[in-house]
C-alpha cells in the first residue's frame, strides 16, 4: 500500500500509494463501465450542455461536438469545490480532489475549513506525516453534527495536529519561493503570517447546475445552482429530471444513487418517490463520526419531547480490545411512543454501525425493539443495544440510576 520498512524505520512511498489508490478507482470506474455496456448503455465522453427542451450538445475530448436527441433526460451534473477568490493562483494551493492527488507530503499544511471534507483531508495528510493546521470559522469543527460526537475527535487530533483554531479564518495569503504565507483574523488567530508549504482548501462545494445551459432547455435553476424537484426527481420541466449534489442537500453520493434509482423508475413510468425518513451522514475520521436522523441540537430547537440513551466505549469490551475506548454511541427517543428518532456514533468503524440505528427509524423501532435484538458479543454493535437499555433504565452493562 505505499508503507515500506528499509532500516527498520517505516516510510511511505507516495508512487506506490497513489498506485494502490488508482488500481482502487480504476476498479470501480473500470466496473461500472462493463456493466453500462452489459445493460446495452452507450457511453459518451464530453462535456454536455442543453440545446433545448430534447437535445443536448456534446463537445467531446477531441474537440469533436456531436449532438444527442432524448425523449427523457437525468441531470447528475454533481458539484464543485468552493474557490475562495482572495487566494493566488498557486499549484501549491489545492482542494480536495487536488489533495487525492497525493503529489507528495507537504512538510506543513493548512487546512481552510473544518468541516467534514477539510477533517478527512487532514486525517490523510496527518497519517503521511504533515504537520497540519485546521482553519475554522464557526465555534465548532464539523458543524451539524452532535457536539457530543465531535469532542472525542477534537480531543484526539489536538493531540496530533500543530494547531486548530476554531472562530477563526484566513484573510490573506501570498504566494512565495519558500512557501504560501498565510494571514489570519479573529478570536485564535496567530499574531504573526505563518507559512506552509500547501494550503487545501475545503470550504464547502457548490452545485453545477449553472453549468449546463439548463435555460435552452427551461428548466428552472436557482441563484445558488440548484435544480428544484419534486419527489420523483423531476424538475419544472415534466420529462427532464435531476438528482445527486445538483437538487440540494446533503451532498452525499449514497443519497445521490437511491434518488437516481426513484428517476430512472419515474421516467419508466412507475409511481416511485424519494421517501426516505433519513440520510445518513459520516466523517471518515479517526475516530469516525457517523449521525443519522434528528440530532440533540436540532430536537432542542424544534420543541421535539425526547430522552435519549448513551453508552461510552469504556464500557465496551471489544474497544477495549481495540484500544479505543474513546468511543461514544448515542441513541434519541420520542417520548410519547419511545420509536427511535436520530443517533450518533463516534468512534472505530462508526460509519457501518449507523446503518443499524437508520434501518431502525425507517422500520419505526422502539427502545425495546433495539434493546430485545440480541447483539453478539463482543462487538462494537452491541453499543447500539446498550444505549437503547440505557435510556429503558434495562442496562447491565453500565450503571445508569433508573429513570423516575
Amino acid at each position: 500500500f505505499g508503507v515500506r520498512f528499509g532500516d527498520g524505520k517505516p516510510s511511505i512511498d507516495t508512487d506506490k500509494l497513489r498506485g494502490w489508490k488508482e488500481t482502487v478507482v480504476k476498479k470501480l470506474t473500470g466496473g461500472l463501465g462493463a456493466m453500462a455496456k452489459q445493460r446495452k448503455v452507450a457511453v459518451i465522453t464530453g462535456v454536455a450542455q442543453f440545446a433545448d427542451p430534447h437535445h443536448v450538445e456534446i463537445s467531446g475530448p477531441d474537440g469533436k461536438k456531436q449532438v444527442v436527441r432524448f425523449d427523457q433526460c437525468i441531470i447528475a451534473a454533481g458539484s464543485q469545490a468552493v474557490k475562495l477568490p482572495f487566494l493566488p493562483n498557486d499549484p501549491r494551493i489545492i482542494d480536495s480532489t487536488g489533495g487525492l492527488e497525493l503529489e507528495g507530503v507537504p512538510g506543513r499544511l493548512l487546512i481552510i475549513g473544518g468541516g467534514i471534507i477539510g477533517m478527512e483531508m487532514a486525517q490523510v495528510y496527518a497519517s503521511l506525516g504533515s504537520r497540519i493546521t485546521v482553519v475554522e470559522l464557526l465555534p465548532q469543527l464539523m458543524t451539524g453534527a452532535d457536539p457530543d460526537l465531535v469532542r472525542p475527535l477534537a480531543r484526539r487530533v489536538s493531540k496530533r495536529y500543530e494547531a486548530i483554531l476554531l472562530e477563526t479564518k484566513v484573510v490573506r495569503a501570498e504566494a512565495a519561493k519558500d512557501g504560501i504565507h498565510v494571514w489570519f483574523e479573529g478570536k485564535n488567530a496567530p499574531s504573526e503570517p505563518q507559512m506552509f508549504d500547501r494550503v487545501l482548501v475545503a470550504v464547502g462545494r457548490t452545485p453545477n447546475g449553472k453549468r449546463l445551459a439548463a435555460e435552452k432547455a427551461g428548466v428552472n435553476v436557482t441563484d445558488r445552482g440548484f435544480i428544484p424537484v419534486d419527489e420523483q426527481q423531476r424538475t419544472n420541466v415534466p420529462h427532464i429530471f435531476a438528482i445527486g449534489d445538483v437538487v440540494g442537500q446533503p451532498m452525499l453520493a449514497h443519497k445521490a444513487s437511491h434518488e437516481g434509482h426513484v428517476a430512472a423508475e419515474a421516467a419508466s413510468g412507475m409511481k416511485s418517490y424519494f421517501d426516505a425518513r433519513v440520510i445518513p451522514s459520516v466523517a471518515y475520521t479517526d475516530p469516525e463520526v457517523a449521525w443519522v436522523g434528528v440530532t440533540e441540537e436540532e430536537a432542542k430547537a424544534n420543541g421535539i419531547k425526547y430522552g435519549k440513551g448513551t453508552f461510552p466505549w469504556g464500557a465496551s469490551g471489544r474497544a477495549l480490545s481495540l484500544g479505543r475506548d474513546d468511543g461514544l454511541t448515542k441513541l434519541l427517543f420520542d417520548e410519547e411512543n419511545h420509536r427511535i428518532i436520530g443517533g450518533g456514533i463516534v468512534g472505530t468503524n462508526a460509519g457501518d454501525l449507523i446503518s443499524e440505528v437508520a434501518l431502525a427509524i425507517e422500520m419505526g423501532a422502539d427502545a425495546v425493539d433495539v434493546g430485545r435484538t440480541i447483539h453478539p458479543h463482543p462487538t462494537l454493535s452491541e453499543t447500539v443495544m446498550f444505549s437503547a437499555e440505557v435510556y429503558e433504565g434495562t442496562v447491565t452493562d453500565l450503571y445508569v440510576p433508573k429513570r423516575k
